[in-house]
């Protein structure tokens, strides 16, 4: 069996990874239809009216969803040949669960980090009246930024790992929980290595705007997958480049992507 056939067996083999990632962007697109975004497109820590716990509860909630819709679907591959592997061991279950769990903190630490530095922002912006009333001076720079990152050698070297999950588990495989935790934030480090700029730039334009987030998770999945990751990869960043300069130069040229900070 060769590599193409085994990952695609790998994503068949993760039924429950399949629903979640379904419920996610059933919930996402639901919330959006009904009116009810706010509650898969909280990503602030200060809101009028809710305590900071509660509001972190929220956000907590809300990016284990915004996961599941975006960053599982990349992982699939990996997380399906480890499932594979991991049926020898004596308890397959607990190492599986083990390996999401590492991949999850990494995912989930970031946007802890994401959620803060997004809170220092907006208290800058605040002081700062200048830039209060000039939000394309926020969102251009982090566009060009994202799109600048698409080109960097650490993007390329991170994707590399993502590319070859075969390979990565031959090298970094170890038996029980312990081990497969450790394999978990080895890759969910890779993963975010080559991601983390991209999914910036869902705190700046919102992390359930499916008007991102749809194109942004395709991007990410096939620049791990496709045959033609590499190119699309810089061409997107070309993209992101132009959008942030285009959004500096005249934000009324795209309304929709600064929504009220």
């Amino acid at each position: 069996m060769n590599t193409a056939v085994a990952e695609r067996a790998a994503w068949r083999g993760a039924p429950v990874l399949l629903l979640a990632i379904v419920l996610a962007w059933s919930l996402a697109i639901g919330a959006e239809l009904t009116g009810s975004v706010q509650w898969v497109h909280h990503h602030r820590l200060m809101v009028d009216g809710v305590s900071p716990w509660f509001s972190l509860a929220l956000f907590l909630l809300a990016w284990q969803i915004h996961i599941a819709a975006m960053m599982l679907p990349t992982a699939l591959p990996m997380i399906g040949l480890f499932r594979q592997v991991a049926g020898v061991q004596r308890h397959p279950g607990l190492a599986r669960a083990g390996f999401l769990g590492g991949y999850l903190v990494v995912w989930t630490l970031f946007g802890l980090a994401a959620l803060v530095g997004d809170a220092l922002l907006d208290s800058m912006i605040q002081r700062w009246h200048w830039l209060m009333h000039r939000p394309e001076w926020v969102a251009g720079p982090i566009l060009v930024m994202a799109g600048t990152f698409q080109f960097s050698e650490l993007k390329e070297r991170c994707l590399d790992k993502c590319r070859q999950p075969r390979s990565f588990l031959i090298n970094h495989y170890r038996q029980g929980v312990s081990g497969a935790f450790s394999l978990g934030l080895r890759h969910g480090l890779f993963c975010l290595g080559c991601c983390w700029a991209l999914m910036v730039v869902m705190f700046i334009v919102g992390i359930a705007n499916l008007l991102w987030m749809a194109p942004l998770a395709l991007l990410m999945l096939y620049e791990k997958v496709g045959r033609h990751g590499r190119r699309v990869a810089r061409s997107s960043g070309a993209a992101l480049m132009l959008i942030g300069m285009l959004v500096i130069a005249d934000p009324a040229w795209m309304p929709n992507l600064l929504p009220a900070h």
